[in-house]
């Protein structure tokens, strides 16, 4: 494997170093956050051991900045910080694993196999479209065959939604849930209002339909 160490105390570097190279894998050491970051963005590496407490920029912004950039490579934290806060805090900043010094290079050696045995995750996708419609969801933009199209919030998380699962009939219970985060029947037209203000914007002004009503189950965007 070719794994990247990001380990500012020497002595520490030096002896994972030697026992991952003993193992086989082809290691990078660099002991400064913002030239990991660098080196991170550009590498391609199947594991990252990160110590926290790093000069130039800290391994949480470290871990922050790479997802943030969609560098999804498998990630362990590998510092003295053990408290239950700083572990959920690591975690939560895009660590996939969390190890506390002292430690055993056995248990550093296993949880790297663990985590590049792991299904790769995808970068997420920025861009989403059916036929000549388009969103760009960093911009928050949608446009149809070159038109920019003006959609309040709601409608724009419905959209994204349809287009999210194109070609799949989404029902109103589905709807509720994940653009109102409603998880009852309100009793009320309000899936159907917004999916008729949707197809006023998309679909009206042009020569194609691409909002669905599949009859008796819900609605389907199709491109």
């Amino acid at each position: 494997m070719r794994l990247l160490v990001v380990e500012d105390d020497r002595t520490t570097a030096d002896y994972i170093l030697r026992g991952l190279r003993q193992e086989g894998h082809v290691v990078d050491h660099l002991s400064d956050g913002r030239a990991a970051l660098s080196q991170a963005m550009a590498g391609n590496y199947e594991v990252m051991v990160i110590d926290r407490m790093l000069p130039g920029l800290d391994g949480l912004a470290l871990i922050r900045a790479l997802r943030a950039a969609r560098v999804m490579t498998p990630a362990i934290f590998l510092t003295a910080m053990g408290g239950v806060d700083d572990r959920i805090e690591g975690l939560q900043a895009g660590g996939d694993d969390y190890l506390v010094k002292p430690f055993a290079f056995g248990e550093l050696s296993a949880r790297i196999n663990a985590l590049a045995r792991r299904p790769q995750a995808r970068p997420e996708e920025t861009v989403l479209s059916a036929g000549d419609l388009r969103m760009d969801l960093i911009r928050r933009k949608v446009t149809r065959g070159g038109t920019e199209i003006d959609l309040l919030p709601r409608e724009f998380a419905l959209l994204e939604h349809l287009l999210r699962r194109k070609g799949r009939v989404q029902t109103r219970t589905m709807l509720l849930e994940a653009v109102w985060d409603i998880h009852f029947d309100p009793q009320t037209n309000v899936v159907e209002t917004h999916v008729s203000r949707l197809r006023a914007k998309v679909d009206r002004p042009f020569d194609r339909d691409l909002i669905q009503t599949v009859r008796g189950a819900g609605y389907r965007i199709e491109g």
